[in-house]
């Protein structure tokens, strides 16, 4: 993997040794006999070089933004040649020795991957000093200086400094050294007490040692995954240390130069790791993620190897990314590195299976097998435990065979072997229009794919070798497709296979704790493999421009019949695909309790079973978009809308009304409060009907207790930690009065908090109780009794009225967020027709702190009563909705009056505001 310093071109416009070697003879001419002034001008003058180099560096980069070899190996050269006119000063000027004895030798060698020659612009300087034996003090001095002047160079230095027999000692021990050692390279000092090291380390360390080296390696990448998120499509990637990141092509090469003693990747060839092809494959990849890495650290002057979405957009205009219909540069960008980190993927697995098979008679496997051997593999062969081709040309005379060895691989629980997998991959293109319209290819496709057993790990091995993406053409433009926002953790292709792994554990009993209701609702189904088609195509038309969701829906009526749908089935997948983000629209955006929204929603629905479809859809949706993203409310929201809307539908049939289950709510509460029933009876009749409706039963347990232990107070608050949610609950009871909600959440950004979720209900003796879910800046919780006492001070104050609160708000300086990489275009909808007795007002808009804030002042300001607030967030979209009426409790209706509404919450969302007609639905 060493790029060599002989293949860059016009070396010395970098850095020219020999004239500065020059200079620093003369600096030592005029400070003879001042060592510590003779030090700091030698650190003067190699700062100025340091500065010139990295300035020439950069503009190569510049004008050539894609050749990231080049780039980091004019990086490695730089250092070098600095390190090497700072050993010579230090030996030559600052400590001269004109008669060193044999202990008193130093070899400098660059180790890590400065060892390889390639650097970033701010990596790591990493560093070895040694020694024949233990130091002398006149090798403590060198080395000593010489450290100093690397760190006044601001260097971020990682040295060792040992002798060689405690090199080989430690190397033995430790596979962090060891590895740093593997990759040891000679700059300068006594080359001959290099070599002796080398020897020593290959005969002495290396020698028999290989499989353990292996083992501990392969253990060492699986933890690193797990710790960067264990998958190469997370949509803010490390580049470095992520999967398919650049430490994994390190891992392949240390494995194979530890194995073969090979000094290049080129030589992986030879010792049979990688074809021709493949090492062409890795030297792209590998060069692309070095650009990729140098732009990083150039842009933001430091070791920085996240790829975030703000350096996402900078990045792809320096390389050059220009858009094209349906895709802007970024996302372009960023699918290309989503190739080319599945490119490296695809490199280590049969890097790998070629290691196995060359350690096979030696003992175990490094890749696990099973000693289990089906009958019926329809002329594939077993090989230790794998799937195999018989013989090459195996998948060419017959093109279903590349779907059928995958449905074998999962009827029987078996690995693919790798190099079967890379002949799948070869001979991809040969799925054609004839393949796909073949029965027996699209049957064992849906068998795949509608699998009871791991249905997640097949797909994932088709789409690593193209084969899917083949054989629906449709999701292999998805392959890769990044979604250029916060809240998609995940590319489009992997986001889809997971929501499919998902559905099938859902199926399997696996999450009945969590989602027992759809676990529930798999066992009913007319049809199973509607629900697992829907899923399979819901994001399909992601990356096109336009609704994804009109454009799958399109798509499934077009593929549904080829893959053996029925008419019906095919007509409600097409439907499914069409209306996957209603529910969750519908119970995140709107009021429940209005049963205007449950009418609505069922108009659009109609039936039972594509209620039970859509319900299973929207929650595999969800929980595949990444970690943290589902929690207990939204369970408890989707399944209020599930039992809402089922009982419109079921007509008369209902298993238990909204009176029903109100008086169901009530009877739990009085057991839980342990009230008589004539105390319980004055409480009930405090409460609107929407609010029991509203509100799960441990939120009813809470309030309850609150109000009951405030007596006649007029304003009591609580703040306690709410863990199912990973926030605070703030409780806010008081005398109901225009303000009150602003005014809240006012004081709650002034203490530091971010709402989450607001849920407001005025009783009918004209007492608020309002709940709102607080995190702190860092998405946790308020947890320390200090914190949960700030916040409810300034609620008081800001109720008090004791101080200004919007000059108060104004002097607060807002933090800057990840969001701001984003540019969202705020949007206000004010509908009159949502609901029967309120106007409905959304807001979509880019999140930051104080939002809700501002959108409530706006609203107090413009005479209306908010009676609910539904808060969502989308990553850095947020979207939120009032339900409101005017001062005497009827909707607005006033076009005027709506039209200042509206340009008072665009300006308030962040918008610069023009005069026109205002949006109504």
């Amino acid at each position: 993997m060493a790029t060599h310093s002989d293949s860059i071109t016009g070396r010395r416009a970098i850095i020219d040794r020999r004239t500065i070697a020059d200079d620093l003879a003369a600096i030592a001419g005029e400070h003879q006999g001042d060592s510590m002034k003779l030090r700091q001008a030698i650190v003067v003058r190699l700062r100025d070089t340091l500065a010139t180099g990295r300035a020439e560096v950069a503009r190569r980069l510049s004008i050539h933004p894609s050749r990231g070899r080049e780039a980091a190996a004019a990086q490695a050269f730089l250092i070098d040649q600095l390190i090497r006119l700072l050993y010579d000063a230090t030996v030559l000027h600052l400590y001269p020795n004109s008669n060193p004895t044999a202990a008193e030798r130093i070899a400098v060698m660059a180790v890590g991957g400065y060892g390889r020659g390639e650097m970033a612009p701010h990596s790591d300087v990493d560093i070895a000093f040694i020694t024949p034996y233990k130091p002398t003090g006149w090798t403590e001095q060198v080395i000593e200086s010489m450290l100093y002047s690397l760190w006044d160079l601001r260097l971020k230095v990682g040295h060792s400094s040992r002798s060689v027999d405690e090199s080989i000692r430690m190397a033995k021990e430790d596979l962090t050294i060891r590895t740093a050692l593997l990759e040891g390279r000679y700059i300068w000092g006594d080359q001959q007490l290099y070599g002796e090291a080398a020897a020593r380390f290959d005969k002495e360390v290396v020698k028999d040692t290989a499989r353990s080296f292996i083992a501990e390696k392969l253990a060492e990448r699986d933890e690193r995954h797990k710790r960067m998120g264990d998958s190469r499509y997370l949509v803010e990637p490390n580049v470095k240390e992520g999967k398919g990141g650049l430490r994994d092509l390190h891992t392949l090469f240390w494995i194979g130069k530890y194995v073969h003693r090979v000094r290049s990747v080129a030589d992986l060839v030879e010792a049979g790791l990688l074809t021709p092809k493949e090492l062409r494959q890795f030297q792209r990849a590998e060069n692309f993620l070095w650009a990729v890495r140098c732009h990083l650290h150039s842009i933001t002057g430091r070791a920085e190897d996240r790829l975030t979405f703000d350096l996402q957009k900078e990045i792809a205009t320096r390389m050059r990314f220009a858009e094209r219909q349906g895709k802007s540069a970024v996302e372009r960008f960023m699918q290309y590195y989503f190739l080319n980190a599945k490119m490296v993927g695809d490199l280590t697995g049969v890097f790998l299976a070629h290691l196995d098979d060359a350690f096979a008679a030696r003992g175990r496997r490094f890749l696990p097998s099973i000693t289990r051997r089906p009958k019926k593999l329809n002329g594939f062969k077993l090989d230790r435990g794998r799937l195999a081709l018989p013989y090459d040309a195996f998948f060419a005379e017959d093109p279903v065979r590349m779907i059928e060895i995958f449905a074998l691989a999962d009827r029987h629980d078996l690995e693919v072997h790798p190099l079967a997998m890379r002949a799948a991959g070869r001979d991809a293109n040969l799925i054609d229009n004839r393949i796909r319209r073949d029965s027996r290819a699209n049957a064992l496709f849906m068998e795949v794919l509608t699998s009871p057993r791991n249905p997640e790990k097949v797909l994932r091995w088709m789409n690593e070798v193209t084969i899917f993406g083949r054989f629906i053409p449709d999701f292999g433009r998805v392959v890769a497709q990044m979604q250029f926002d916060m809240y998609h953790h995940y590319t489009v292709d992997e986001h889809t296979i997971r929501a499919v792994g998902l559905l099938s554990q859902i199926e399997s009993g696996a999450f009945r704790e969590d989602h027992p209701l759809s676990t529930a609702i798999m066992q009913k189904l007319v049809s199973r493999r509607v629900v697992y088609v829907a899923v399979l195509l819901h994001d399909i038309a992601k990356g096109r421009g336009g609704d994804h969701s009109v454009m799958g829906a399109d798509i499934a009526l077009e593929l549904c019949p080829r893959l053996g749908l029925t008419q019906a089935e095919t007509d409600t997948v097409s439907w499914l695909v069409r209306y996957h983000l209603l529910m969750s629209a519908t119970a995140f955006k709107r009021d429940l309790s209005d049963f205007k929204t449950i009418l609505d929603f069922t108009d659009i629905v109609q039936s039972p079973e594509r209620l039970r479809l859509l319900l299973v859809l929207t929650v595999v949706d969800i929980r595949a978009v990444g970690p943290g993203v589902w929690n207990s409310w939204k369970r408890q929201l989707l399944s209020d809308l599930y039992e809402l809307a089922e009982e419109v539908l079921r007509l008369g049939h209902k298993q238990k009304g909204r009176k029903e289950r109100i008086d169901a709510k009530q009877h739990r509460l009085q057991e839980a409060l342990g009230l008589a029933q004539k105390e319980f009876a004055a409480l009930r009749k405090r409460f609107p009907e929407s609010y029991w409706i509203a509100e799960p039963h441990d939120i009813l347990v809470q309030n309850a207790q609150h109000i009951l232990s405030a007596g006649k107070k007029p304003l009591s608050i609580a703040a306690e930690v709410y863990p199912d949610r990973g926030a605070t609950l703030v409780t806010v009871y008081a005398s109901d009065h225009p303000g009150l909600f602003y005014r809240v959440a006012g004081a709650i950004h002034l203490a530091g908090g971010n709402i989450i979720d607001a849920r407001i209900h005025t009783m009918r003796d004209g007492m608020a109780i309002d709940n709102f879910l607080v995190q702190d800046p860092f998405g946790g919780p308020f947890d320390r009794s200090d914190q949960l006492a700030r916040l409810k001070t300034a609620i008081e104050e800001a109720l008090a009225n004791r101080h200004k609160l919007t000059t108060r708000l104004e002097a607060k300086p807002l933090s800057r967020t990840r969001a701001e990489a984003f540019h969202i275009v705020p949007n206000v909808l004010i509908d009159n027709k949502a609901s029967n007795r309120f106007t409905v007002v959304e807001v979509n808009a880019r999140d930051r702190p104080a939002l809700l804030y501002s959108l409530a002042y706006a609203l107090f300001q413009s005479k209306v009563t908010i009676h609910s607030a539904h808060v969502a967030t989308y990553g850095e979209r947020a979207v939120d909705t009032f339900y409101i009426t005017d001062l005497l409790g009827g909707k607005l209706e006033s076009k005027q009056r709506i039209a200042t509404l509206e340009k008072r919450l665009l300006e308030a969302a962040g918008a610069v505001v023009e005069e026109r007609v205002p949006e109504m639905a």
